[in-house]
C-alpha cells in the first residue's frame, strides 16, 4: 500500500514508532527502513510548531481526525527539508491502531530554504552526500564569474551537466553554449573546428567557415577531454585565452572574441604536465577555478536516491508501473562498483525497466555482467594498485585475535583482521568498515576476495 502512495510516507504504531516507510520516504530521509524501524517518528520527521514531541501524533490517535502540520525532515546527510506532513488514523483495536504519515516537500515554495541541490535535480545532477554538497556549493560561485573553470572526474560522473549548469546560471546564459570534444578529432580538423578556416585554406575548403570560438562569442565554450588535445594546438589555445583573439586557418586577419572557457577531463593533468604531455602554462591558465566530481563508489549514501530517480524516469517514459527493487536486487546494485559511474547506473536501470514485467525489479532483470566475478576483481586491480592497510581502531575491551594460518602471508593476516572486526560488530559491515578505516564497498571487495561473503 505504501509503495502505491506517490509521496514519501510512513506508518507508526500506537507508540509512534516507525513500522514501515516507502521508497520515497527512504530517499528523502536517507535512511533505509531497516535502520529506523522501531525509532520514534519525530526523530526522523521533526515538527517546528513548538509542541512537545508526540503531541501531534497523540492528538490524531485520540481524536481520530486527520491533521496537517508544517515541519521539516533532517535527513541523514544533515540537510533540513521543509515539509507539510499529513497524519491520519489507521483504525483497529487498542493494540493495533497506528498512524499513516504522508510528507509533502515544500522546499520549492520557500526562497529561504531553497537549496542548490533542488535547483539542479532537473539536470540529473543529484546527490546529498558531503562530497556532492561541496560541488553544489561551488557551482553558484563559478557561475557568477568569467574565470576559466576546470572540471575533473572519471568518465560518466556528470562533468558535462556541471558545465551546462554553470553556463545556465551565469550572465552568459542568453548566449550560445558550444561543446567540442578535444579527443574526438585529429589535429588539423580540430584546429579548423575551433578557429574556423577561410576558403582555399586546404583541400576541400570550398568556403569560409566559422569556428567554435566565433559561434560561442559572448557565450561559453566547453572543451571536454582537454587532456587529449594535441600539444601544437595547446599553444594556440593558450594564445587565444591570453589575447582574446585568433586567426582562422589560412587567414590573415585576427578576430576578436569574448568567450568563457570551461574545460573538463578524466585524465590527471598534473601528471601529464610532469610527463610533458600537457603544457604547464595552459594548465594554470585553465585551472583558475577547479571542481572535482567524485566517482559513484565514493557516493554510497546517494545510491538509493539515484536508483529511485532513474527508475521513476524510465518507468514514466515507458508508461509502466514499477514500484522499486526486490531486496536481493537492491543489495546487488548497492554492492556493485560502477566503473562507468552515473552513466552506467542509468543504463543498468533503463535495461531493467525495459525487461521487467512485474511490480518490482528482481536480480533476474539486472544485466548479467554486473554479477560476474571477474568484474569486481579486474576493477579492483585497476583502481587500487597501491595497497592501503587497514587502520585498526582500539576497542573498549581488547580481544585476542586467533591466528589460524602460519602468519607468513599478509593475505592470511588481513583475512583474520576482517573476520575479527565482523565478529566484534555482529556481522555488521558498516561498523566493521569504520573500525578498519575503509569504505563499505572496499570491505565488500575484500570479503569477496577472501571468500567471506
Amino acid at each position: 500500500m505504501l509503495e502505491g502512495i506517490p509521496s514519501p510516507a510512513m506508518i507508526l504504531d500506537n507508540m509512534f514508532r516507525i513500522v514501515a516507510m516507502n521508497r520515497l520516504m527512504e530517499a528523502m530521509t536517507g535512511y533505509p527502513v531497516d535502520k529506523v524501524r522501531g525509532i520514534h517518528g519525530e526523530l526522523v520527521v521533526r515538527s517546528n510548531t513548538g509542541n512537545t514531541r508526540g503531541q501531534n501524533y497523540a492528538q490524531v490517535l485520540k481524536s481520530g481526525e486527520a491533521l496537517s502540520v508544517t515541519g521539516d525532515i533532517l535527513n541523514c546527510y544533515r540537510r533540513k527539508i521543509p515539509i507539510i506532513y499529513n497524519m491520519s488514523l489507521i483504525a483497529g483495536n487498542e493494540d493495533s491502531r497506528g498512524l499513516l504519515v504522508i510528507a509533502e516537500d515544500i522546499s520549492a515554495r520557500s526562497n529561504e530554504t531553497k537549496s542548490s541541490i533542488r535547483d539542479f535535480t532537473s539536470e540529473e545532477l543529484i546527490g546529498y552526500s558531503p562530497k556532492m554538497q561541496k560541488v553544489f556549493d561551488m557551482i553558484p560561485l563559478m557561475a557568477h564569474t568569467d574565470a576559466s573553470v576546470l572540471i575533473t572526474g572519471e568518465t560518466g560522473t556528470g562533468k558535462d551537466k556541471v558545465a551546462e549548469i554553470i553556463h545556465r546560471e551565469s550572465e552568459r546564459a542568453r548566449f550560445p553554449f558550444i561543446k567540442i570534444n578535444c579527443g574526438a578529432l585529429p589535429l588539423d580538423l580540430l584546429e579548423s573546428e575551433l578557429f574556423g578556416h577561410v576558403k582555399g585554406a586546404f583541400t576541400g575548403a570550398s568556403r569560409n567557415k566559422k569556428g567554435m570560438f566565433s559561434l560561442a562569442d559572448r557565450g561559453t565554450l566547453f572543451l571536454t577531454e582537454i587532456g587529449d588535445m594535441p600539444m601544437p594546438l595547446q599553444v594556440k589555445l593558450l594564445s587565444v585565452l591570453d589575447d582574446r583573439r585568433f586567426i582562422p586557418v589560412g587567414g590573415e586577419q585576427s578576430i576578436d572574441v569574448d568567450v568563457r572557457i570551461i574545460a573538463a577531463t578524466h585524465r590527471p593533468l598534473r601528471t601529464q604536465v610532469k610527463k610533458n604531455q600537457f603544457r604547464e602554462d595552459l594548465f594554470y591558465r585553465l585551472n583558475v577555478l577547479h571542481v572535482h566530481l567524485p566517482p559513484l563508489r565514493e557516493r554510497e549514501s546517494d545510491m538509493r536516491y539515484l536508483l529511485d530517480h532513474f527508475l521513476e524516469k524510465f518507468t514514466r517514459a515507458l508508461g509502466r508501473t514499477i514500484v522499486g527493487f526486490t531486496p536481493a536486487a537492491m543489495q546487488i546494485l548497492l554492492d556493485y562498483n560502477y566503473p562507468g559511474n552515473i552513466r552506467e547506473l542509468s543504463n543498468i536501470v533503463e535495461y531493467a525497466a525495459n525487461i521487467c514485467k512485474r511490480k518490482k525489479i528482481s536480480e533476474q532483470q539486472l544485466p548479467p555482467y554486473i554479477m560476474e566475478k571477474h568484474d569486481v576483481a579486474d576493477w579492483e586491480e585497476e583502481q587500487e594498485p597501491d595497497y592501503t592497510p587497514p587502520v585498526i581502531q582500539p576497542s573498549r575491551e581488547p580481544e585476542q585475535v586467533t591466528r589460524k594460518g602460519n602468519g607468513d602471508s599478509w593475505g592470511e593476516i588481513e583475512r583474520e583482521i576482517i573476520v575479527d572486526a565482523l565478529k566484534r560488530h555482529g556481522g555488521n559491515r558498516k561498523g566493521s568498515a569504520e573500525q578498519l578505516g575503509w569504505g563499505r564497498m572496499k570491505l565488500w571487495r575484500k570479503m569477496k576476495k577472501y571468500g567471506l561473503l
